[in-house]
């Protein structure tokens, strides 16, 4: 096998990049390590171009189970099925990452595969990412890289590198990890951030860009140097050329009329005229090429709105540059069925945000090649066609709502109380039911008013609000935008998001059109975020100012309680017939766990019964308890006395009456309530009772 191998190091770590013939079909590959972790990245682009008006990207990004060293999956399913979350999550990062690196002109189908071969300490994205950076800078395609990832958390203390699974687990007991921040970049800009952090100052969020910069500057010098030494001559890109009677028209009959777009709060006027424009092409350039024509009507929409903003300090809406359109908030209200719900509007996107409350038990199971958990809260983002006027197919997911949804669940997870508090399995659904910009940022408030609806107990609000950017040519000159709507989101630099509580962020996440955003403006963005977050959350909390008191009578109720680890199987039974008779009395569901932390689910009175339930097979009774029993067998030397369905106890012939007695079955009879007082328990479990010292005279009133 041919091999040539690169390394350097990052965070004191070795990071090595090794070329071979494995793949040796593919345009370009390269096998990357970190550690013990290993990507394989592989980018292929097809013979000929394709008849369509895109540029043709697609970004795979593969779990192998074989690299955790285990064997995974279901028992009757024992190879990988379609992506998980994770996986989705990573192929995005890696796509937003390297696409606008691109040119758009180009029509050849592009595929990036990253396969993960092996699995240790460090998560594989970062590497995914500068894997597929340098297979796309040493082959023939052509692209405007490297660009490099680095993953910075903080711990409670100083920044840390490409920090491992176990110092990111935040489950574990003591965990302190507060921040973990994956910036990726070039020539000293970012051009993708994901971000989530427990309340992390602006301030805190710009030291760990600053930091990513450095480590980015090192990898990319790296790639260079592989690059110069390995890569092969770029392909050329076929440039569109404008006929210039088409130029022409489009300069006389459209230019003129983009000034009336000015005011418009969406897209209609835009789409409205790119019908005016292809009509006059069909009745005056029938032969002009469909394909030309739409990129130039778009050219011209992308350069009129950043000239408006850049030269004449005008948004497409009128609105001014830090202006947020008009919110509306409400908890409550759709229906009493739901156990809380949310409605957030801010400007055209509006959100419905449905929350459902479960047992314990409800929590889904991650069992994947990174993640092995119980998920007790969960957020899922629906995007249905009509919310942006359009048909289409309606169920199922795709890789946008997943990213979507994932974004707002982390957004919300540091305010999500702590099991112990709040024993529930809560999920949120955010439903866009109408779309105009951020419908991600508008999920986050309306969960956040479902939440609280709810009376889910919330450590404090949060809200979300996306920034945009109009970036000149020369890059000398920007606005940024707040509250970004359909044209500017479509048409600007920059998606910024953010999302907060009053005292910090919990979730950023960029993307860029450009080839990377300066520092400078990343700061001036995120300042502006913040101010749009404390209105967005004044208008939040004007609406409901703190979670409710009581659940909604439709959720189940949960009660708590607390056993010995060594008392767990008493409540099980054996083959689970104790557990079961007391779920199918009382209509319950109990989990139980490994630290003797009990939780039933139900309705009020069952919830109650289950536990008095329980609490009387664990029972444990104490010296000085006094009590009524029942004899259920008498001996020569005493009687026993059941205290409960679990426990019965001796009463010594002597311990029956202050004076002496010679026969037992003189005084007492099987069935008879006695009382008694709990004289000693031996480390046997074994009790001691008591009829004399509990009531003095009741032999001799019994005979």
């Amino acid at each position: 096998m041919k091999s040539k191998k690169f390394e350097t190091e990052i965070g004191g770590e070795k990071l090595t990049a090794e070329f071979t013939d494995l793949a040796e079909n593919a345009d370009g590959s390269v096998l990357l390590s970190l550690g013990d972790t290993t990507v394989l990245a592989t980018v292929v682009m097809s013979k000929g171009e394709k008849d369509i008006d895109y540029f043709p990207l697609s970004v795979e990004y593969e779990e192998k189970f074989y690299a955790t060293g285990k064997i995974l999956g279901s028992r009757f399913m024992r190879r990988e099925g379609r992506p998980s979350d994770d996986a989705v999550l990573s192929g995005r990062i890696i796509d937003r990452t390297i696409r606008p690196l691109f040119n758009n002109e180009l029509r050849n189908e592009i595929q990036v595969v990253v396969t993960v071969l092996s699995l240790d300490k460090h998560d594989p994205d970062t590497l995914g990412v500068i894997a597929a950076s340098l297979a796309l800078g040493t082959s023939h395609i052509p692209w405007d890289g490297p660009v490099s990832a680095v993953r910075i958390g903080k711990n409670g203390g100083d920044f840390l590198i490409n920090p491992s699974y176990e110092i990111r687990d935040t489950e574990k007991e003591g965990a302190n990890y507060e921040l973990d921040v994956l910036a990726c970049g070039r020539n000293g800009t970012i051009n993708m951030i994901e971000v989530g952090s427990n309340e992390a100052t602006e301030e805190t969020l710009m030291q760990a860009l600053e930091k990513a910069n450095i480590e980015l500057e090192k990898i990319q010098k790296f790639q260079e140097k592989i690059i110069a030494e390995m890569g092969n001559k770029k392909a050329e890109v076929k440039k569109t050329e404008v006929p210039e009677d088409l130029q022409k028209a489009f300069d006389t009959e459209i230019m003129a009329k983009m000034k009336d777009l000015v005011g418009e709060p969406g897209k209609e006027r835009i789409y409205a005229l790119e019908e005016e424009w292809f009509k006059y092409l069909e009745e005056n350039l029938p032969e002009a090429d469909q394909r030309v024509a739409k990129k130039l009507f778009h050219e011209g929409i992308d350069d009129f709105i950043h000239e408006l903003a850049i030269k004449e300090n005008k948004r497409i809406d009128n609105r001014g540059f830090d202006e947020l359109r008009n919110l509306y908030a409400k908890a409550g209200g759709i229906s009493p069925m739901l156990h809380g719900t949310g409605i957030f509007y801010r400007g055209g996107t509006h959100i419905l945000s449905a929350l459902t409350l479960g047992s314990p038990n409800d929590s889904q199971t991650i069992d994947g090649m990174e993640t092995q958990s119980e998920k007790r809260f969960m957020h899922h983002y629906n995007f249905p066609p009509y919310s942006v006027g359009e048909t289409g197919r309606i169920g199922g997911m795709n890789r946008r709502m997943i990213g979507h949804g994932a974004l707002a669940e982390k957004a919300l997870l540091p305010i999500i109380p702590d099991k112990k508090v709040f024993p529930y399995t809560i999920r949120v659904v955010s439903e866009a039911l109408a779309s105009n910009g951020s419908t991600s940022m508008g999920s986050v408030c309306g969960s956040t008013l479902a939440l609280m609806d709810a009376g889910v107990p919330i450590k404090k609000p949060v809200a979300g609000i996306a920034s945009g950017l109009m970036l000149s040519k020369d890059g000398k000159s920007y606005r940024v935008l707040t509250d970004i709507q359909g044209p500017e989101d479509e048409h600007g630099d920059m998606d910024f998001k953010v999302a907060g509580t009053k005292d910090g962020v919990t979730a950023v996440q960029m993307d860029v059109k450009v080839g990377g955003i300066p520092l400078p403006i990343l700061k001036e963005a995120f300042e502006k975020a913040k101010e749009a977050r404390m209105q967005i959350l004044e208008v939040i909390e004007a609406e409901i100012k703190e979670p409710r008191k009581e659940l909604s009578s439709k959720a189940p109720r949960i009660i708590s309680l607390n056993i010995r680890p060594d008392q767990i199987g008493m409540v099980i039974g054996g083959g689970g017939k104790v557990i079961n008779e007391i779920k199918d009395n009382t209509g319950v569901e109990i989990d139980i766990e490994e630290d003797g932390t009990i939780y039933i689910t139900g309705e009020a009175v069952g919830a109650e019964k289950a536990k008095t339930l329980i609490e009387a097979i664990v029972k444990e009774y104490k010296a000085g308890e006094k009590l009524t029993g029942k004899v259920v067998r008498i001996a020569d030397f005493g009687a026993f006395v059941e205290l409960d369905k679990n426990n019965d106890g001796l009463v010594h012939i002597s311990e029956m009456a202050p004076f002496r007695i010679e026969k037992v079955s003189d005084y007492l009879k099987v069935g008879m309530e006695v009382p008694v007082l709990v004289k000693d328990v031996d480390e046997q479990g074994r009790i001691k009772l008591s009829i004399k010292d509990a009531d003095p005279n009741f032999i001799k009133k019994s005979r």
